[in-house]
């Protein structure tokens, strides 16, 4: 069995992943910013983000799944939305905060046979597919694309694979009610595109349901 670190997941994706691993027995450790129930993590808080690797210091983490995020800018005008701390806001949890929870958990997937990191980005990312609008929230899901790529060349090496993924438009508190799939069709295709994930298709952007996304 495995040991899965989870950000993110009081809440739509990250619950559910949380829950399906939890059935199949594997070790979760299921974060949240306000703990209350998770293990208490504040991706945009390098003291936090430090705090919980030093308390699981010897412990092994198979699969680190960087899933908290933010989506502050829906219905924003770009005359005069699209505010400067909205930027820097959804930089420190959607780009920021991923970084600095991949630092600090590398000691701890070092220590697995076949360790893997899975960053949750979005088609909004991607810079083939620019329909316009949602400025901050595509900005920083493609600077999370980028961030796995250069990842993935600099810890191939090392032994880990990391893989991005669009997990579907679904219906969460951030998707909407317009969604095309719910949080468990999404959930169920991510955990079998993350098994596939291997150091052959480290650096990989796919989708929840198993194809290749442009980048």
């Amino acid at each position: 069995m495995s040991h899965i670190l989870i950000t993110g997941a009081n809440r739509g994706i990250g619950a559910r992943l949380s829950e399906l691993y939890t059935v199949t027995g594997d070790t979760v450790t299921a974060t949240a910013r306000s703990g209350d129930g998770y293990a208490a993590l504040d991706v945009t808080n390098p003291a936090s983000v430090k705090a919980l690797a030093n308390a699981m210091s010897t412990e092994t983490v198979d699969l680190l799944v960087c899933n908290a995020g933010i989506y502050q800018d829906k219905g924003q005008i770009l005359e005069d939305g699209y505010p400067a701390q909205m930027w820097a806001d959804t930089f420190a949890t959607n780009v920021t905060g991923v970084f600095l929870t991949v630092q600090a958990f590398l000691p701890h997937l070092l220590r697995s046979e076949a360790p893997k990191i899975a960053i949750i980005s979005s088609q909004m990312g991607s810079d083939t597919r620019a329909p316009g609008g949602s400025y901050i929230y595509r900005s920083s899901k493609a600077a999370a694309l980028n961030l796995a790529r250069n990842l993935a060349t600099d810890l191939k090496p090392e032994g880990i694979a990391v893989g991005c993924y669009h997990p579907g438009w679904v219906r969460t508190e951030m998707g909407g009610e317009g969604g095309d799939i719910d949080v468990a069709q999404s959930a169920e295709g991510l955990i079998k595109e993350f098994d596939a994930l291997s150091l052959e298709t480290t650096g990989c952007f796919r989708t929840w349901d198993g194809r290749d996304h442009p980048y």
